[in-house]
Formats: C-alpha cells, sequence, structure tokens
C-alpha cells in the first residue's frame, strides 16, 4: 500500500473519482445512508485528502479539515475487501502527523470510539444519531 496525501486542487480527475466512488460505496450504499457525500468541504484549499492505495486503487481514505482553531478529521473509510490490514490506523497516524500539536475533533460511530481512543481521543459529548447510526464527538488535545 501507498500513502498519498493531496489537497483538492492536487488531485487528478481519476484519483479524485475514485475516492469519492469508495466513500459512496461505503456511507451510501453499505450503510444506507442517503445524504450529499460531496459537501463543500472537499474543494477548501486547507482540506488535506489522505489515503492509501495498490494496483487496484484507493483502499482507506480519510480528510482532514480547518476547523479554525481544531482540525477535523472526518470520511474515515476502509474498503469492504480490505478490512483488517491496520489501514484505518496507519491513516489515523498519517493524519496526527499532519495536524501536529494542533487540537483536534471528529465525530466517530459508535462502535469505534475505542479505535479514536487509541489514537489519543476523548469523547466529548453525549451520544445522537447521525443518518440512523450512532456517533459520538470526541476531541484531541
Amino acid at each position: 500500500m501507498n500513502l498519498r496525501t493531496a489537497t483538492f486542487a492536487q488531485l487528478d480527475a481519476s484519483t479524485l473519482y475514485a475516492l469519492l466512488k469508495l466513500r459512496s460505496e461505503v456511507f451510501v450504499v453499505e450503510q444506507k445512508c442517503v445524504y450529499l457525500d460531496p459537501d463543500g468541504r472537499d474543494t477548501d484549499p486547507a482540506t488535506q485528502h489522505v489515503w492509501l492505495e495498490d494496483e487496484r486503487g484507493p483502499a482507506a481514505y480519510l480528510r482532514v479539515l480547518d476547523d479554525g482553531e481544531r482540525a477535523r478529521i472526518g470520511r474515515v473509510v476502509v474498503a469492504p475487501g480490505a478490512r483488517g490490514g491496520g489501514h484505518a490506523g496507519t491513516l489515523m497516524r498519517a493524519a496526527l502527523a499532519l495536524i501536529g500539536d494542533r487540537p483536534s475533533t471528529l465525530d466517530a460511530q459508535a462502535h469505534l470510539v475505542a479505535f479514536y481512543a487509541r489514537h489519543g481521543y476523548e469523547i466529548s459529548g453525549a451520544e445522537y444519531l447521525d443518518d440512523g447510526i450512532p456517533h459520538v464527538p470526541m476531541n484531541r488535545g
């Protein structure tokens, strides 16, 4: 697997298509969440797209957003056929290296709280439903 990082302006059309396809396959189709995934934040010049790819294309992805005083990690996704290989952990370490000492936040699916806690995140609010899936806000730093 090769680790890649790019801003929106650095993404070529075929890579962008593959990343959005992966996000849609998991979030919209597998998790049955009907929402507009391309939300306008992907194109922000400060957004960093981070992904792992092999010869078949992207296997895992996340994005790092600039939320002012805090960074925000979002759209963490691993392709079904690539799960269990430690790819989400690799992406989280890469994202945290980009963020550095800056505080950061994320909205974790509730069943993944322990995973994010291993990366230094703590629950920062009450559980809530997002598209019918329990989520928990978490902060680091």
